[in-house]
């Protein structure tokens, strides 16, 4: 069993830090549970554009307000607490935070929190045995 609280990720080489958002990365390929879990807080006003050609992503807004655009058909849907996103075509995205959004996301496969996003928004699968 492993039980970890968020501010034992606060600080650490597990919470990644931009200019657009912030990602605590709680739960990695290391403990070999088959996905990873993130704490992603997205900061207003930002544009932020991805595109998980390696992964499938599911997102939960928690706090905040903003929109996501398919950027294969330019369809907006609105995001706020309670709703749920799922990634599950490697779908090219672009999320538009309104406020502070706070967010738990789940990759599959999982990350290892080395991965960087390249100019196309993409993280590199990256694997590591638990």
């Amino acid at each position: 069993m492993l039980v970890r609280s968020i501010d034992e990720i606060n600080d650490t080489d597990a919470d990644i830090k931009t200019p657009n958002w912030r990602s605590k990365r709680i739960i990695l390929a290391k403990e070999g549970a088959g996905f990873s879990v993130h704490e992603t807080t997205l900061y207003a006003g930002t544009e932020n554009e991805f595109w998980y050609a390696n992964h499938i992503e599911a997102v939960f807004i928690v706090e905040g307000e903003g929109q996501i655009v398919d950027l294969a058909t330019d369809e907006v849907h609105e995001l706020k607490p309670g709703s749920i996103y799922l990634l599950n075509n490697h779908d090219k995205h672009r999320v538009l935070p309104r406020t502070d959004m706070r967010t738990v996301c789940v990759f599959n496969p999982p990350v290892t929190g080395r991965e960087v996003h390249d100019e196309n928004g993409v993280y590199p699968l990256v694997t590591e045995e638990a």
